[in-house]
């Protein structure tokens, strides 16, 4: 009966996962167990994005995203393509035709400058007040028409920086026509 008592109350021991049976650790003792931890790894995907994706890229960067979010939104929706070796070189090819439209851009600005700086200067006439004063000013418009009338070239007035001009005298002005690329230009204003 003391044996019947000890066996129930060891099986409610082991219905709450109490101690267990010293036996049992030594069996478990004596074979090897190789456990592997089953941790899940991370998977990422190598994308392109197609367009502007706030928070995440650009249009055309190279980026690497969860396997699950590229799967459920960006493929879906269209935004990303998975990278593959005749994308990267489109890309590259790509990248190196609009590197040399840029350079050939900016080569034009530089001899685009070096023509209005080798003209001299721009002469300007207005009805001239008392003194140096002249009636009104001169404005970037004001430039841009004499230089489409001189140079037939056109450029547009927001690339023109103007001093405050209304006063005869000679002023500089400066031509910002690439981002790297500034003219400046002499004005020479007259008073009638």
């Amino acid at each position: 009966m003391a044996t019947a008592t000890a066996a129930s109350s060891l099986s409610w021991l082991h219905s709450f996962g109490g101690a267990q049976n010293e036996t049992t650790k030594v069996i478990d003792r004596n074979k090897v167990f190789v456990v592997f931890a089953q941790k899940k790894a991370k998977r990422t995907r190598k994308i392109i994005l197609k367009e502007d994706v706030e928070y995440l890229g650009k249009k055309g960067q190279l980026l690497d995203v969860k396997a699950g979010y590229f799967r459920n939104y960006l493929f879906p929706m269209g935004k990303a393509q998975i990278v593959t070796s005749v994308l990267l070189k489109e890309m590259k090819m790509e990248e190196e035709r609009i590197e040399a439209e840029k350079q050939r851009v900016k080569e034009e600005a530089q001899q685009l400058a070096l023509i209005f700086e080798t003209v001299g200067a721009f002469k300007v006439k207005r009805k001239g007040g008392k003194g140096k004063l002249i009636f009104g000013s001169v404005t970037a418009q004001d430039l841009v028409d004499i230089i489409k009338a001189q140079l037939q070239r056109d450029v547009d007035k927001r690339i023109v920086s103007l001093p405050e001009i209304r006063e005869t005298g000679e002023y500089i002005a400066e031509l910002k026509l690439h981002p790297e690329v500034t003219a400046r230009v002499r004005l020479n204003v007259f008073g009638n």
